[in-house]
């Protein structure tokens, strides 16, 4: 660790840890204390998801992060049955989900405790936090009962 920052480093079974940076610092100590953060721009309105410094729309610097429902559906996904690399070789299968957040943006991550053979593109998910470090918690997701319409 350097200044309280993760360094690029490994967790149980050799895989790799994000690095943190001035950039993403709201978003880890965020999904530490278990909520889900995304950026809102305060000069167009635009909501992001990955953090960066400018608005992706405008370019404005004037982001703030606010707390996200953690909810949304299941845009795509993709089922790996071949490891990337042998860290990985005990968690395939797994599957791979690009998420509609609620409020709009997508993200990358990946579906648990559910059969991979059943998951369909719609879907409902919700967040869940998975703290691989004291620094470092994976957002995931997990499908939901979809709520009858009314």
């Amino acid at each position: 660790m350097r200044g309280g920052l993760a360094e690029p480093g490994t967790v149980t079974g050799g895989k790799p840890l994000p690095l943190i940076d001035d950039d993403t610092r709201a978003y880890w100590a965020g999904l530490a204390r278990g909520e889900l953060l995304l950026q809102h721009c305060r000069a167009c309105g635009h909501v992001q998801f990955y953090q960066r410094a400018l608005c992706g729309r405008c370019l404005a610097a004037s982001i703030e992060s606010r707390p996200a429902s953690g909810r949304g559906s299941i845009y795509s996904f993709s089922t790996v049955h071949r490891p990337p690399s042998a860290e990985f070789k005990d968690d395939v299968p797994y599957t791979v989900v690009l998420v509609e957040l609620s409020e709009g943006p997508r993200m990358i991550s990946t579906l648990v405790d559910t059969r991979h053979e059943t998951v369909r593109i719609g879907q409902p998910v919700e967040i869940v936090y998975d703290r691989v470090s004291p620094e470092i918690t994976f957002p995931r997701f997990r499908r939901v009962a979809a709520t009858p319409a009314g």
